[in-house]
């Protein structure tokens, strides 16, 4: 039976992100798709730890970055005195 190869602890990964800050691992040997940036472990890639280790301490806030963005303007229109 084939592994995943996102399960495969002796290949290299990146840490991809996309337009809303989301992150996501991804194996060096795979093209990167469309709409996603390497963002962590250029040029050849890290082991799998490294990378959702990196991942974990960067990614805090796991909302998409429009919904992030519209929550705070409406604390912020509710803060507004009129």
């Amino acid at each position: 039976m084939a592994q995943n190869p996102f399960d495969n602890d002796h290949k290299t990964f990146f840490a991809l992100v996309n337009h809303e800050l989301e992150y996501s691992l991804w194996p060096t040997f795979k093209s990167v798709p469309e709409g996603w940036t390497i963002a962590h472990g250029n040029p050849d890639g890290l082991s799998r730890s490294e990378v959702l280790d990196w991942i974990e301490r960067t990614w805090s806030d796991l909302r998409p970055a429009s919904l992030r963005m519209k929550q705070t303007s409406a604390e912020q229109s509710s803060r507004t005195v009129p």
